[in-house]
């Protein structure tokens, strides 16, 4: 079993596809709540009609974004841990849409996709760490990204600020 994610920050649509056919990614899973974006291509109409252009299911399942009062206090006060806790809990109630993503998974490989390009610092993680779970460990999970080249997220340990996990 196979999950994907990636997020669309410092993307173009066509590398974004180009980045999910090159991982044979079938189905573009969009887990925000608010499928919004002021960067052209990546609102939910346009991103559908993207995917289905470059051959690909999109689903939205807004139960597995990001909940107001996390994305709020996260904005409010820029604690990740907070968020992280208050996303967690939020999560471990969406046993149906979870239940959907697993089966979806079970005939295609599946792309979660949000907006933030580090996973660590974007839900989508949370979702697939859940996935993991849920399927006893028998699950291969890769981060897409546009380059090959360390996440910043591995360089903020060797800067003096803690990783979000």
């Amino acid at each position: 079993m196979l999950i994907t994610t990636l997020g669309y920050e410092g993307l173009d649509t066509e590398t974004f596809f180009q980045i999910l056919a090159n991982n044979h990614v079938q189905t573009l899973v969009d887990i925000r709540e608010l499928p919004l974006s002021r960067k052209r291509g990546f609102s939910k109409s346009a991103l559908g009609e993207n995917a289905n252009a470059f051959g690909l299911k999109y689903v939205h399942i807004p139960e597995l974004g990001a909940p107001r009062t996390a994305r709020h206090e996260y904005r409010d006060s820029d604690d990740w841990a907070k968020f992280s806790r208050i996303y967690k809990k939020h999560l471990s109630l969406q046993t149906e849409s979870l239940d959907k993503l697993s089966a979806m998974m079970k005939s295609d490989i599946c792309c979660l996709v949000c907006f933030e390009a580090d996973h660590f610092y974007c839900h989508r993680h949370y979702v697939a760490d859940a996935l993991l779970e849920k399927f006893n460990g028998k699950l291969k999970i890769i981060h897409l990204a546009a380059s090959k080249t360390t996440a910043a997220s591995w360089l903020r340990p060797l800067a003096g600020t803690a990783s979000p996990r």
